[in-house]
């Protein structure tokens, strides 16, 4: 649980960073390519630790598309979207927005699955209405009662990179089921930064186009992005979610901790950019979101304990 609340602050850090690099008219594209060209030099030391380079080379050479098309979805299409809405409000109310992902990832079952995890569970879904409203209570109340265009096109972009998240990521856990192919969580987050690397290098090419060479202050945010985030708080939450992989509620409660991300972008929002705390009905969206979260991670966990095949199913969704 400490681990998991330990990387849950480091994550905020993607809100908070990104939020300071839009606020000195950081471009979109730049805060989102930096990030994931960065963190593959950050993630090579590591990897040596991790099983190595070369499972992961020979997996991508091996089915190239499976990851290409995993990357584009969890990686490319999820960050692009989440830079672009950070320049729409403080970073608590991005950070709350994006809370969606935790239970995003059940809604893209059918999608994906044609097994017993295709089906979602009415009290899941029960969960992710009161998680949503909660969503929209903080976006209101920020508004003060009413979104202008570009807070719903902020608003539409975080949902989308809500669901294509957990969306690649669970794509590359089923191809890799399918295929055989053994690679642990820190091996397929380097996988899909690499195999996604051609699409952000023209997300490069269009920052460069579209708003010229980056500040070294853009390039050094995003560092510190790609070191917390990208590196630090992944594998914190893998770590977590590891250590409980055969106990569902306390993986639950783990996949749990991340509503804390909320709390911590509303701090650190105050003490490092002088953002304004949530107040009334964004607080209320707020608490709804964290005790949406909570309620999810019980109500997903729970039937779990004592079943081999659900405890399985649930660790593998989960990364661990």
């Amino acid at each position: 649980m400490a681990l998991a609340l330990m990387s849950a602050l480091f994550f905020t850090m993607t809100y908070v960073l990104n939020r300071a690099s839009a606020t000195t008219g950081g471009h979109w594209a730049w805060m989102a390519s930096l990030r994931y060209v960065i963190t593959v030099p950050l993630m090579l030391p590591l990897m040596r630790l991790q099983g190595g380079v070369r499972p992961v080379l020979r997996a991508i050479a091996a089915h190239p598309w499976a990851w290409l098309r995993s990357g584009a979805v969890g990686f490319v299409l999820f960050y692009c979207m989440l830079s672009f809405a950070a320049s729409s409000g403080p970073s608590w109310l991005v950070a709350g927005t994006f809370q969606f992902t935790v239970i995003a990832g059940m809604l893209c079952a059918p999608l994906l699955y044609s097994d017993a995890r295709r089906r979602i569970p009415p009290a899941g879904l029960a969960v992710a209405g009161v998680i949503f409203a909660g969503v929209l209570l903080m976006q209101f109340g920020y508004a003060s009662g009413a979104l202008d265009r570009a807070g719903w096109i902020a608003l539409a972009c975080l949902l989308v990179a809500a669901f294509a998240f957990p969306l690649g990521n669970r794509m590359l856990l089923l191809h890799l089921e399918r295929s055989g192919e053994t690679l642990n969580a820190t091996q397929r987050v380097f996988g899909m930064t690499l195999a996604s690397q051609p699409l952000w290098l023209l997300v490069v090419l269009y920052a460069g186009i579209t708003a010229g060479v980056p500040t070294m202050a853009q390039v050094w945010l995003a560092a510190g992005v790609a070191l917390f985030a990208g590196v630090i708080a992944t594998i914190l939450f893998f770590q977590a979610t590891g250590m409980v992989r055969n106990q569902p509620l306390a993986l639950g409660a783990a996949e749990a901790m991340q509503g804390a991300e909320v709390v911590f972008a509303v701090l650190l929002g105050m003490l490092l950019l002088g953002e304004a705390a949530p107040s009334g009905t964004s607080l209320a969206g707020a608490a709804v979101v964290f005790a949406g979260i909570l309620g999810f991670a019980w109500v997903v966990a729970r039937p779990a304990a004592g079943d081999t095949r659900r405890t399985r199913i649930l660790r593998t969704d989960k990364g661990a």
